[in-house]
């Protein structure tokens, strides 16, 4: 099985190579977002602190958003009948997506050390000590992986690649900006609050922070409650419950589309 998937990640990133307008997206895009919200909205949210609160939680979006390439990747090969192939072949099908979200693993690696040399140009540091840094881009490419699992299963759900580019989006907006990834959670309103306080991108943006020891700004109010004062373990345990429940399902889902 660990030789399947290897060769099927393989493939994966050979297609990455030899269309480079997909690396291009997962490098550009995430620049695009740090040099926006660093210096069009963070001269007003707090300066060159802003910009150090803000790198952990672009990393987090960054991550989730690539899940896409998950989803388009694999409606894409059962459109062109690529799945059809491999479910002939003699191997696990187990392979087939593990391949997948493993070669997204590496395109999301890619993204994050692009992310890092750009943040170091904008004014962030790692002010933590190294143990902790690794174990912050541990936490964060544990995340990558599960959302890349989630992307699996919504590319095997989506009947064409049209479908599957909106379906992979269309619930990561509100997602991502119903958190503290940008911003205080603490300044929502109501239910919103609430969502932002124990939804996994911000336990994983404030796990980044804590780990980093990025402060935030002095005009922001301090995250309260539970998942924020144990937000290392639990951005962990959000990453793992999303894996058990997401990659048991994306088999059967695989299991009824490559039986057809």
């Amino acid at each position: 099985m660990f030789r399947d998937s290897a060769i099927v990640a393989y493939r994966n990133l050979l297609t990455i190579l030899r269309v480079p307008t997909l690396l291009v997206t997962a490098t550009i895009q995430p620049l695009m977002f740090v040099f926006l919200f660093a210096y069009i909205f963070g001269a007003s949210l707090g300066g060159s602190q802003y910009r150090e609160f803000l790198l952990a939680g672009i990393f987090t979006q960054t991550v989730a958003f690539n899940a896409a390439f998950t989803t388009v990747g694999l409606a894409g090969d059962l459109q062109k009948g690529i799945i059809d192939r491999m479910r002939t072949l003699p191997m696990s099908r187990l392979a087939v997506l593990m391949g997948r979200t493993l070669s997204d693993l590496v395109v999301n690696v890619l993204s994050v050390a692009v992310m890092v040399g750009c943040g170091y140009v904008v004014g962030w540091r790692i002010n933590g000590g190294i143990a902790d840094a690794a174990l912050a881009f541990g936490v964060i490419l544990l995340f990558a992986f599960a959302m890349s699992w989630v992307g699996a299963l919504t590319g095997l759900l989506s009947p064409t690649v049209e479908v599957a580019q909106s379906a992979g989006l269309i619930w990561l907006f509100p997602l991502s900006f119903i958190s503290s990834a940008f911003i205080s959670a603490e300044t929502l309103p109501g239910p919103l609050r609430t969502i932002a306080e124990w939804n996994p991108i911000t336990a994983v943006s404030a796990a980044g922070r804590k780990l980093f020891d990025n402060d935030a700004p002095p005009t922001f109010a301090p995250a309260t409650g539970w998942a924020a004062d144990h937000c290392v373990g639990y951005a962990i345990g959000c990453s793992v419950a999303i894996l058990a429940v997401a990659v048991p399902l994306a088999l059967i889902r695989y299991r009824k589309v490559a039986s057809r």
